[in-house]
C-alpha cells in the first residue's frame, strides 16, 4: 500500500469528519469578517493617507496585515487536523491491521501528513480568494503576496509535521494535540528572553518560528528561512516514521 493510497483513504475520511468542516467554517468566517473591517478602514483613510504622502497601497495596508492573522488559525488547525492521524489508529487498534496490509511506516506517516496538510491548504486557498478578487482592481504587489503565501504554507507544513510526530508518539488524539500545542508554543517563544534583553542574534532567535516567518510576511524570502522550515519538517516526519517502524517491529 503506497503513500498515494494512504493519502486517498485519509483524504476521503477527512471529508466525512465534522472537525475539518467546522474549522473551515470558523476560519473562513473569522477571516472574512476581519477582511471587511480592514478594507473598510483602508477605504476610509485612503484620501487622508494620500494627502499625508503615504504611498502604501492595498497590499501593504490590508492584505499583508490580514494574512498575518492567519498564522493564529494555522497554529490552531495544524494540531487539530493531525492529532488523529496516527494516535487515532492506535486508539482504535487498527495499526496492526494496516501493517499487515503491507503499509510501510513511511507511507503511513507521509500519506496521513499530506492529507491533513492538503485540507489546510484548501482552506488557505479559499481565504486567499478574498483579497485576490480585489487585487486586480485595487492593485497588488504580487511578489509580496506570493512571499506571504509561501510563509503561511511553510508554517502550516511545519506545524502539521510537528502534529503528526506528536500523534505518532501518543496514544490519544487529545494528548497529541496538547503536545503539538506545547511544541508550537516553544517554537514561538524560544527567543522571548533574548528579545527582551535586546539580543537580535544568537541560537534562540534562529530557532524561533517568528524569525523566519516575519520576513516572508513583509515580502522577503531568504535561503536560511527555507532551510529552517525544511529541516523542521524533515526532522518531525523522520521521528514519526522511526516511531512507527519501532511499533511495527514490536507488534
Amino acid at each position: 500500500m503506497s503513500t498515494v493510497a494512504v493519502f486517498r483513504c485519509e483524504w476521503r475520511r477527512l471529508w466525512t469528519r465534522p472537525l475539518g468542516w467546522l474549522l473551515a467554517a470558523l476560519v473562513l468566517a473569522g477571516m472574512g469578517w476581519e477582511f471587511v473591517l480592514m478594507l473598510s478602514q483602508f477605504l476610509a483613510l485612503q484620501v487622508r493617507l494620500l494627502a499625508a504622502g503615504n504611498t502604501s497601497g492595498f497590499t501593504d495596508l490590508v492584505t499583508l496585515p490580514w494574512l498575518a492573522m492567519y498564522v493564529f488559525a494555522a497554529i490552531v488547525m495544524a494540531p487539530l487536523m493531525s492529532m488523529s492521524s496516527l494516535a487515532g489508529e492506535r486508539r482504535n487498534g487498527t495499526l496492526a491491521m494496516l501493517f499487515s496490509c503491507g503499509v510501510s511506516p513511511a507511507a503511513m506517516v507521509l500519506g496521513k501528513y499530506l492529507a491533513a496538510l492538503a485540507w489546510q491548504v484548501l482552506i488557505l486557498l479559499l481565504v486567499l480568494a478574498m483579497p485576490l478578487t480585489l487585487a486586480l482592481v485595487a492593485g497588488a504587489d504580487w511578489g509580496k503576496l506570493a512571499a506571504a503565501t509561501l510563509g503561511l504554507g511553510l508554517t502550516m507544513a511545519a506545524l502539521t509535521a510537528v502534529g503528526t510526530a506528536c500523534s505518532a508518539f501518543t496514544a490519544h488524539p487529545a494528548l497529541a494535540a496538547a503536545s503539538a500545542f506545547v511544541f508550537t508554543a516553544l517554537l514561538l517563544g524560544v527567543n522571548r528572553l533574548s528579545l527582551s534583553q535586546g539580543v537580535l542574534g544568537g541560537l534562540a532567535n534562529q530557532l524561533a518560528l517568528s524569525t523566519h516567518l516575519q520576513p516572508m510576511g513583509r515580502g522577503l524570502v531568504s535561503t536560511a528561512g527555507l532551510v529552517w522550515f525544511a529541516l523542521l519538517i524533515a526532522v518531525a516526519l523522520l521521528l514519526a516514521i522511526r516511531r512507527m517502524a519501532d511499533e511495527r517491529i514490536r507488534g
